[in-house]
Formats: structure tokens, sequence, C-alpha cells
């Protein structure tokens, strides 16, 4: 009886220690600082806005996510990369943002083709 319950103790566990990706859209921006998260200080360039559906009055700021395009939301075709990316949130985009999160260019460029400008993504948090 204890080993049963030993064993479905580790299948709970790794049932809920699996993460799994998020459906979303992706743009991607240029002016890096100020941000909402650390203000004048640069972050690097794997970087990220979140829309307010992630922001939770900045409780994001800081944490990491990884980055997949999965496919076009416009006509500019095949525009993935096959690549993934981590960014951190280092900002806001409120209100009518058209994505989840916004990226910066050089994140953007190493998962689609800037020029398609909007694609969409999974994320998953790093």
């Amino acid at each position: 009886m204890g080993k049963n319950i030993l064993v479905f103790s580790v299948v709970v566990v790794f049932l809920f220690s699996i993460t799994y990706a998020v459906p979303g859209i992706a743009t991607y921006y240029t002016s890096y600082t100020p941000s909402a998260c650390y203000g004048g200080t640069q972050e690097g360039v794997m970087i990220a806005a979140a829309s307010d559906k992630l922001w939770d009055n900045g409780r994001v700021c800081g944490k990491m996510f990884t980055v997949k395009c999965t496919g076009a939301r416009n006509p500019v075709p095949h525009p993935c990369t096959g690549k993934s990316v981590t960014v951190k949130i280092v900002d806001h985009c409120p209100g009518a943002c058209p994505s989840t999160l916004d990226l910066s260019r050089e994140a953007f460029a190493q998962i689609a083709n800037p020029v398609a400008g909007i694609i969409n993504i999974d994320y998953t948090p790093a």
C-alpha cells in the first residue's frame, strides 16, 4: 500500500511540473529605454514588453519566457525560423497593444522574419 501511494505521489508531482505552451501573438519594438520595469537602465536586447493579459500590476517584471513562432498572422509567407528565444520582461505594452508579447526587434528576428511584423507564438515560463 505504501509503495502505491509513493508511485501515485511521484506521478502527481510530475504531472503538475509539466509546463504547457500558451498560444499568443508577438510583435516587435525598437526603443528599449525607458521601460516600465527598469526605468532608464538597459537590460540587454533579448527583452519584451508584456500585454495587459500578462502584466499583473508589474509582477511579471524580470520574469523570463521562452517564445517560439508558430505561424503567420498576415500575408508574409513562412515567417518562422524554427528557433526559439528566451526573453526577459522589462516593459508594459498597455491598452490597445495588438500582441501578447512585444519583443525587441533582435528577439523577434531570432524566431521570425521581421518583415512579418506580427506572428503567432507559443510561450512558456523559462
